[in-house]
């Protein structure tokens, strides 16, 4: 999945708490199941008398919930616990006093090293262990620090609240989580160890919490999963359906402009999810589909069990089925033992498939997986070097993409005000970024949009005179 450029709140904050409810200040870095969560944690703390405040110098209960993927994660969070010791310290000396929780994937894995670092953080709470949030905060109260990271045999789905108040502000698209874990055991990632085994929710309660998003404004859902198209629960007859069913039936969910799910494995792509991009209208043409590598050996090492002839053939197969799909991908450049051999590679991939959109990184030891303790790593430098050339690559192909565009027809999910009075914004089909002039009310409205020109990072175009569809 993506990760957060800035850190920030869960939400917007809540509206000002009444006199006595108690404090909630929730940081999210990170991936959109870390988002989705946090939202999921503040709902759960609602009835508990926590009001969300959008500074941390305010709260009773600060929960940081960061990502463990990216390089350095784990210093970063440190950093900022710093930070938050002094708001500690600072409304201790005031006579108030302040929780602070790590929530998330680096809680999972690094537990009881955050603990005898910072020993003034009061919860460790692993993603499985959310839904006992409120029993933990007492736990604290009468005792010592907390930690929760086991994986216990409940589903905290099963537990934590889908339509909390937290959620009421009208919004055009929300993210929905659908599946959590991974079975797959990607020799670079840590989610097998931080998320647990794969699980899927069932699909009566995907389908309930969709019809409440609907309900509330929500026009667009993303569909989210550590391994999203790997989804296999209950199905409304009682059997096993897989992801392409469970798209046809939130499809027909009144109110549903559009639909996406992220992030997916290519091993998951099987034909009855190939066919739902061609047969089902409200899917976008537009699927994040990470490869990593180009190279067949780089690929075997990272234990991914696809070759890239196996990608680019599913590809094809992909197009054939919606000749108009844009594709989105992850890279890992400088895995160990990659050679020049290898990256041109990846190189050679991304200019076949050409990527409208494309997320790459320079590979960054995990603790605690078996490419952390591989001899052969690629030396810094190189890793950069490797980086910068295949992002410009790729920022070329996404700048081709977003030409092509011009002079196009497209129905636009408008989500807010644009950046300039008179200006809304939102997402073509193929998730670019679009600003054109037009009124208000079309926000959550799906409105045809003929592109005129294509800037850096977004489209600018001019409603069309049938403008909504």
């Amino acid at each position: 999945m993506t990760e957060t450029a800035l850190r920030k709140p869960a939400r917007e904050a809540a509206p000002e708490p009444v006199a006595n409810t108690r404090r909630l200040h929730v940081m999210t870095w990170g991936c959109q199941m870390n988002e989705y969560d946090s939202a999921r944690m503040a709902d759960l703390l609602t009835p508990h008398g926590f009001g969300e405040t959008e500074r941390a110098a305010e709260a009773d209960l600060v929960i940081l919930n960061p990502c463990h993927i990216r390089e350095h994660a784990t210093e970063k969070v440190f950093s900022e616990l710093g930070r938050l010791r002094q708001i500690k310290e600072g409304r201790a000396a005031e006579g108030r006093s302040t929780l602070i929780a790590l929530a998330g994937c680096v809680a999972q894995a690094e537990g009881e090293e955050i603990l005898r670092r910072a020993p003034y953080v009061d919860l460790v709470i692993g993603p499985q262990a959310y839904h006992r949030l409120p029993e933990l905060i007492e736990a604290r109260r009468a005792g010592g620090p907390v930690i929760a990271t086991d994986f216990p045999a409940e589903s905290k789905f099963d537990a934590l609240p889908q339509n909390g108040k937290a959620r009421r502000a009208r919004r055009v698209s929300a993210f929905l989580t659908i599946q959590e874990g991974c079975d797959k055991f990607c020799t670079f990632c840590v989610v097998p160890y931080t998320r647990g085994a794969e699980v899927s929710r069932p699909a009566r309660s995907i389908l309930e919490e969709a019809k409440t998003l609907l309900a509330q404004g929500v026009r667009e859902i993303v569909l989210l999963g550590q391994n999203v198209n790997a989804w296999e629960g209950e199905g409304l007859n009682g059997r096993p359906w897989r992801l392409a069913r469970l798209i046809e039936e939130l499809a027909k969910l009144d109110g549903l402009l559009r639909l996406r799910y992220t992030t997916s494995h290519p091993r998951d792509m099987d034909e009855a999810l190939i066919a739902a991009h061609r047969d089902i209208p409200a899917l976008a043409p537009f699927l994040h589909l990470p490869v990593q590598s180009g190279s067949d050996r780089v690929l075997a090492a990272m234990n991914r069990r696809h070759r890239a002839a196996d990608y680019l053939r599913l590809i094809e197969r992909l197009r054939a089925a919606r000749p108009d799909l844009a594709l989105s991908s992850d890279f890992i450049v400088g895995f160990p033992g990659e050679t020049r051999a290898d990256f041109e590679a990846t190189l050679a991939l991304a200019r076949e498939v050409g990527f409208a959109q494309a997320y790459s990184f320079k590979y960054s030891a995990r603790p605690g997986t078996p490419a952390a303790e591989a001899s052969d790593q690629v030396p810094e430098a190189e890793k950069a070097a490797r980086l910068a050339e295949l992002q410009a690559l790729l920022a070329e192909s996404q700048r081709a993409f977003n030409q092509a565009s011009v002079g196009a027809r497209l129905p636009v999910l408008f989500t807010g005000p644009g950046r300039h009075p008179g200006q809304i914004a939102g997402r073509s089909p193929y998730q670019q970024a679009v600003h054109a002039e037009g009124p208000a009310a079309l926000i959550g409205e799906l409105a045809f949009v003929t592109i005129a020109a294509a800037e850096a990072h977004s489209l600018r175009g001019r409603l069309h005179p049938d403008a909504v569809s």
